[in-house]
């Protein structure tokens, strides 16, 4: 008589990088100086550069990380600045 196969563990599980708390700042240039805060109890992200004290707040749900609140900025950052520049056309 033969012996019974034994069933094939199960790969381990990948695990996942941590995302980024800190960033550089878009208006300063220095770099790991922007920090991200989430306050969830009154669903308010808050992103501030400790050099130069820019800071920016956004809404925020359950799903939201630091580099949500951080891309938020650089868009906000980028729709200011392609508005400003269609009106010097």
């Amino acid at each position: 008589m033969g012996k019974r196969k034994s069933a094939a563990k199960p790969p381990p599980k990948k695990r996942m990088d941590k995302l980024d708390t800190v960033f550089s700042c878009p208006f300063c240039n220095h770099g790991s100086c922007v920090e991200c805060r989430i306050d969830m109890k009154n669903l308010i992200g808050e992103a501030s550069c400790r050099i130069c004290q820019e800071n920016f707040s956004t809404t925020v749900n359950a799903l939201t990380e630091p580099i949500d609140i951080y891309s938020e900025w650089i868009d906000e950052c980028e729709r200011v600045n392609t508005v400003e520049g269609d009106d010097d056309a």
